[in-house]
């Protein structure tokens, strides 16, 4: 479904040459570990770029224009030896059918970020094993992407890079590691995969779905049409925060679009925004200062 519709809008020559999936900027900032010799962290930087952007990630075959763009942002605060500690921040986005504007689809931070490593240290995955905290963090983010990104293009369609995810997961909870674990904590990669997969919170995937492929994919061509979808993508976080206000999900969309929903429903063409606007503020009231702005 991606590579149908990609090819449809991109304005670029095709060319044959088979990519990997992601064109992910990785950074580890050390700049909270004292002392002059940082070579460590850029050689992990180094190591931890060409992990993700080499390898083969899916059986789908991506063009170089098809890559999903993401950033990963690896924020140092303890290290020791071998040991490092700190959090990190995963961003995505997916191109809007008809314009160069691209569309944040997930944005998250994991503050539970330990792992062990040595410098030149060789970085591999293993789909049956557990080898390192690292790899299994970065490839469960890995899949987490391609997941979010594929439920943006077709209704549930990242169900097996989710699964993919969660059996990083499962295999990861005897490590000791802080994260994978459901009594670690409410936000964390055990809360997030274990929703992802969920019946109960089926709804924020298929509003990732209707937000995305019918809202802002035709916002293009007729923006008007592309509100009403966008509203209707509301209305299902809506119900599923009548279920459960305390969804996490909630707050991993709101994170993403609470900026991108303000602009689109604060300029345009005309559009009755005072149930979208009442629903965000039940939705996310974190974020009340963007919702007035909407009129």
């Amino acid at each position: 479904m991606r590579n149908i519709f990609l090819v449809a809008f991109m304005l670029i020559v095709t060319v044959s040459v088979q990519a990997q999936e992601l064109n992910c900027s990785i950074t580890v900032n050390a700049d909270k570990i004292s002392g002059s010799n940082k070579q460590v962290f850029k050689t992990l930087e180094n190591s931890l770029r060409e992990f993700v952007n080499r390898k083969r990630w899916t059986k789908e075959d991506y063009k170089i224009q098809e890559r999903i763009d993401c950033n990963m942002t690896i924020t140092i605060t303890e290290y020791s030896g071998d040991a490092f500690k700190g959090n990190i921040q995963i961003q995505a986005s997916r191109p809007v059918y008809g314009s160069v504007y691209s569309s944040p689809v997930f944005n998250f931070k994991d503050d539970n970020f330990s792992f062990s490593y040595t410098e030149f240290q060789p970085l591999q995955y293993s789909k049956d094993n557990f080898d390192s905290n690292l790899e299994s963090l970065i490839t469960f983010y890995v899949y987490t992407i391609l997941g979010m990104d594929a439920d943006s293009f077709e209704l549930r369609g990242g169900t097996k890079y989710f699964e993919t995810a969660q059996n990083i997961l499962v295999l990861a909870q005897q490590s000791g590691f802080k994260g994978w674990n459901q009594n670690d904590g409410n936000r964390t990669r055990f809360t997030l995969i274990d929703n992802l997969l969920s019946s109960t919170y089926e709804d924020f995937r298929n509003a990732t779905y209707v937000y995305h492929r019918k809202g802002m994919d035709i916002m293009a061509s007729d923006a008007k049409k592309g509100k009403s979808f966008i509203a209707e993508a509301i209305q299902l976080l809506k119900k599923l925060y009548d279920r459960r206000p305390e969804a996490y999900l909630l707050r991993v969309f709101m994170d993403s679009k609470a900026n991108e929903i303000t602009d689109i429903f604060k300029d345009g063409p005309s559009f009755n925004a005072s149930q979208v606007r009442n629903s965000l503020q039940k939705i996310s009231p974190l974020n009340a200062d963007n919702w007035v702005k909407i009129k």
